[in-house]
């Protein structure tokens, strides 16, 4: 399946529907396939992408085996997320292209744009904003798979102004997205996105790369927002939401209603059996990383941080489950 005929069928509701199409942000330790299901259940983006993973990873003997649980997908999800790499060797990226295909992946996503310490060490993720060729090879490499190949960014990595050139370099690649977090590196998620500049990003797409989709992250809290925003920049193609999953776990749903706390709990309740699900596999997981969610689903109850408390001193999901009976009693 070529590049356009792959995101034609995968944003084709949006273009019926005539919208941006909406994406759930890679997230470490977040977007993996437990949660996706949950955001699945509770309003669905139209795309999914997983947790970042290094390309490396993918096919080193020693590694590999710790990518299992970033990869899985399950049957049920439909359709496919979008897996995301990062790296800096095209080598990688081109075995970990392959090795992906091989898995049933039908698109990859390079992350241009993490803003991780760690991950810039290793001359990877928002670093590559300093080195274009570098991000040459890794773009060329992923290609070597024969799936799609995107690309998620931001504006720069110290400078607004590095956009100037960075934007028009990567749209040169001609890659089918573009996925653009309206931020620098340095500025993390600390200061407000640079919604200014959306229209000169619009203008250049046209300008260097017409056919490529122009997606845009950051701040953007829920469907709605993403509607608004689309709105008023016209020429937005998609409209991709991360932190905002956090506030709302509902945040994809496209007629918004008020959601009862005993909706919230069961949706909390389907996560620990997913979860317990997951592990049963065989698949490695840890107890702690579920943690980060519970935020999600007690947020304005009554009483919410003395919950959150209790469910963070647990260990185990049968003593989560505990504290939702107690919470809620039957929540099923």
């Amino acid at each position: 399946m070529t590049q356009s005929a792959y995101w034609n069928r995968i944003t084709e509701n949006a273009k019926k529907e005539n919208r941006p199409f909406f994406s759930l942000a890679p997230m470490e330790a977040v977007t993996g396939s437990v949660f996706r299901r949950v955001v699945m259940k509770a309003a669905a983006p139209d795309i999914f992408y997983t947790e970042f993973t290094n390309a490396l990873s993918i096919t080193h003997p020693l590694a590999k085996e710790t990518t299992k649980g970033r990869l899985y997908i399950d049957p049920k999800e439909d359709p496919k997320p979008i897996v995301q790499l990062w790296g800096n060797s095209g080598e990688d990226f081109s075995k970990a292209a392959k090795e992906v295909a091989k898995q049933g992946y039908e698109a990859i996503d390079i992350n241009t744009g993490c803003p991780d310490i760690a991950v810039i060490k290793n001359h990877s993720g928002s670093d590559l904003i300093r080195h274009f060729d570098t991000t040459k090879e890794v773009i060329e490499g992923a290609r070597q798979g024969g799936l799609p190949v995107s690309v998620k960014t931001r504006i720069g990595y110290s400078e607004i102004e590095e956009f100037e050139t960075w934007i028009p370099f990567l749209l040169k690649q001609q890659v089918p997205v573009l996925t653009v977090h309206v931020r620098t590196r340095e500025e993390m998620s600390k200061v407000p996105a640079h919604y200014e500049l959306i229209d000169q990003l619009i203008q250049m797409r046209d300008t260097y790369a017409p056919d490529t989709l122009l997606q845009i992250n950051g701040d953007i809290a829920d469907y709605q927002a993403g509607i608004k925003l689309a709105n008023e920049h016209p020429g937005i193609d998609g409209i991709m939401i991360g932190r905002g999953i956090f506030m709302n776990p509902f945040a994809f749903e496209k007629n918004p209603k008020e959601h009862s706390s005993h909706e919230l709990l069961n949706l909390l309740r389907y996560q620990l059996d997913l979860y317990d699900q997951f592990v049963a596999m065989g698949i490695p997981g840890h107890f702690a990383p579920l943690q980060r969610f519970f935020k999600i689903y007690v947020r304005g109850m009554k009483g919410a941080s003395a919950i959150r408390n209790d469910l963070m001193q647990t260990k185990t999901t049968d003593q989560a489950r505990e504290i939702i009976e107690r919470i809620d009693p039957g929540a099923k």
